[in-house]
C-alpha cells in the first residue's frame, strides 16, 4: 500500500507543469506509444491486438481528484509509517490549481473517448473532489487558511456543476454540461460525496440509470454510439456501482442480488473482464480486469455486515 501510494504521489509531485496524463507506465514513465501487433489475431481473431495505450496523450481532467484522492490516505491513514506533511500538501495545491482551471473545460472523459470532447460531468466532479479534499487535508494539519481557501474553491465548483450538469427536463444529472444523455460514473456521486443519499437528485439520477443504461442484470456505461459504433455489452465495473448505489439508498436486497449475480459470472479463478454480454453473461474485453475487481471488492464491503452488528 504504501509503495503504491509512494507511486501515485512521486508522479503528482513530478508532474511537468502539474498537468498529469491519464496513464502512466509501470515504471512511471510518460510515455505509453501504442502500436498494433499484426502477427497476433486476437482472441477469437478479432483483432487488433495492441501494446501500449495512446490515451496518454489525451486530456482528461478527472485525474486531478483520482491523484488528490489517492494522496489524501498518507494524511489520514495512521498505520502508514510515513506521514503527509506540508511539503506535500503544497505540491497537492498546485494539481488543485490545475482543478480550478479545468473543471468546466471540455475534455475526453472517463471513457476515454477519442472522437469527441466534452464538459463531463464525472471530471467537474472530480475536480471539485479534488478541491474538497484539499480542504480536509488543509484542517487536518493545522492550515486553516488554506482549508478555508480550498473550501471556497470547491463550494463554487459544486454550485457550478449542479446548475449546468442537472437537465430538469429530464430530471437527472446528464452525462454532459447541457447534455441529454447518461453514462454510469453518474452512479459515483454519492460515493465521491458530491451528494447525499438522501438527496432526490441522486435517487433520481439512480432512476434514470436504471432507464437509460440497465439491460436486465447489468449496466452499460453509456449508450451512445462511440470510436467503436454502438456499445453491445456491459461494463463489469458500472454494475457495481449501481450494486453500491441501491445499497445507499437502502435498497440492500435488490444491491445482493445483482452482486451475487454478477460474482457468478467470475471465471474459476473468481476473475472478471472488463464487458460482459447482457444475454448470454459470456465475459468479453479486457482480461483480466482491475477496474472490474476494484468494483467487486468495493461491492463486497458496502454489503458486508459491519462488526458492531457481527458481534
Amino acid at each position: 500500500m504504501e509503495r503504491y501510494l509512494s507511486y501515485v504521489v512521486n508522479i503528482a509531485a513530478g508532474s511537468s507543469e502539474r498537468v498529469l496524463q491519464p496513464v502512466y507506465r509501470i515504471n512511471g514513465e510518460a510515455r505509453l506509444a501504442e502500436e498494433v501487433v499484426d502477427s497476433l489475431p486476437g482472441y477469437r481473431a478479432m483483432g487488433p491486438v495492441r501494446i501500449g495505450n495512446d490515451a496518454y496523450r489525451q486530456v482528461q481532467h478527472d485525474v486531478y481528484g483520482s491523484a488528490i484522492l489517492t494522496a489524501m490516505h498518507v494524511f489520514f491513514d495512521e498505520r502508514l509509517g510515513e506521514r503527509g506533511d506540508v511539503t506535500l500538501f503544497e505540491r497537492l495545491e498546485a494539481l488543485g490549481r490545475g482543478a480550478v482551471a479545468a473543471f468546466d473545460q471540455p475534455d475526453a472523459g472517463l471513457w476515454e473517448l477519442r472522437g469527441a470532447r466534452h464538459v463531463h460531468t464525472f471530471s467537474s466532479v472530480m475536480c471539485w473532489a479534488a478541491c474538497d479534499r484539499l480542504a480536509k487535508i488543509a484542517a487536518r494539519i493545522g492550515l486553516e487558511d488554506r482549508a478555508h481557501h480550498w473550501r471556497a474553491r470547491a463550494d463554487a465548483m459544486h454550485a457550478s456543476i449542479s446548475e449546468r450538469a442537472w437537465n430538469a427536463k429530464r430530471d437527472t444529472f446528464a452525462a454532459t454540461f447541457g447534455g441529454e444523455h447518461l453514462d454510469a460514473s453518474l452512479l459515483l456521486m454519492h460515493e465521491l460525496d458530491f451528494l447525499r443519499a438522501d438527496d432526490p437528485r441522486f435517487s433520481a439520477t439512480v432512476r434514470a440509470v436504471e432507464r437509460d443504461l440497465r439491460r436486465g442484470d447489468f449496466v452499460f456505461r453509456y449508450t451512445q454510439p462511440d470510436d467503436f459504433g454502438v456499445p453491445d455489452n456491459a461494463f463489469a465495473v458500472c454494475t457495481f456501482w449501481y450494486v453500491d448505489a441501491l445499497a445507499a439508498l437502502g435498497r440492500g436486497e435488490e444491491a445482493r442480488t445483482l452482486f451475487d449475480g454478477l460474482t457468478a459470472r467470475c471465471n474459476r479463478h473468481g476473475l472478471l473482464s472488463e464487458h460482459i454480454e447482457p444475454a448470454t453473461g459470456e465475459l468479453w474485453g479486457n482480461f483480466p480486469q482491475t477496474y472490474s475487481m476494484v468494483g467487486l471488492i468495493n461491492s463486497a464491503m458496502r454489503l458486508s455486515i459491519s462488526w458492531d452488528q457481527a458481534f
